[in-house]
């Protein structure tokens, strides 16, 4: 009897046979589970930096909140001495009303607080023309508070800006880009104020 058709050659070629086909079934389940287990934790550690993300625009959107309800008090404080300069008051008003109705957490809402800077800037300049109203308790305290108000959203932004960084370096990084298009985190764009309003207003 050959070796061919001898019945233990079969058992031991069909046993052989499942063993390879059970190792190569093994193989390829343990490649979808550290597959799946990658996917959950990448999944995981996006949606976190994303809520990192979220949480610091909304922290920076506080403090020009912060800013906006100290506009009215500050118009009301000088508008009476600035009869001539209507058109400043004017663009300020206009400027708050703008950031005021922009969506939250949209480019609008950052294009009408850059606004809001710039008009600031030039009301702030027009006060210092002003000695009668610079010597104004009120009109100091609110300028006073403007200014730290300002320097408020600087660090807001700056945090903000690297809580963007950290999403985007794990949403960009190869293979984690291919999840994140997948999955629907795109990357975020860098808080970028315009050129003058990107420095808070001088206050002498």
């Amino acid at each position: 009897m050959s070796r061919a058709t001898s019945p233990t050659w079969w058992i031991l070629k069909g046993l052989t046979g499942r063993s390879s086909r059970r190792l190569v079934f093994a193989a390829i389940a343990a490649i979808m589970l550290a597959v799946a287990f990658w996917g959950v934790v990448t999944y995981n550690r996006l949606v976190r930096a994303l809520q990192d993300v979220d949480a610091q625009w909304a922290q920076v959107e506080s403090v020009y909140q912060r800013r906006a309800d100290l506009v009215p008090n500050l118009v009301a404080a000088t508008q009476g001495f600035l009869v001539q300069e209507r058109d400043v008051i004017a663009s300020v008003v206009a400027a708050r009303a703008s950031y005021a109705g922009a969506p939250p957490r949209s480019p609008e809402r950052v294009e009408a607080a850059n606004r809001l800077d710039a008009s600031l800037g030039r009301l702030l300049a027009v006060i210092e023309r002003y000695p009668e109203l610079r010597s104004r308790e009120v009109v100091l305290r609110l300028i006073d508070e403007l200014a730290g108000t300002e320097n408020r959203i600087a660090v807001e932004r700056r945090r903000y800006n690297e809580r963007v960084r950290r999403y985007n370096t794990i949403a960009l990084r190869f293979p984690h880009v291919l999840l994140a298009r997948l999955a629907g985190f795109p990357p975020r764009p860098y808080f970028s104020a315009a050129e003058d309003a990107s420095r808070a207003p001088t206050v002498r």
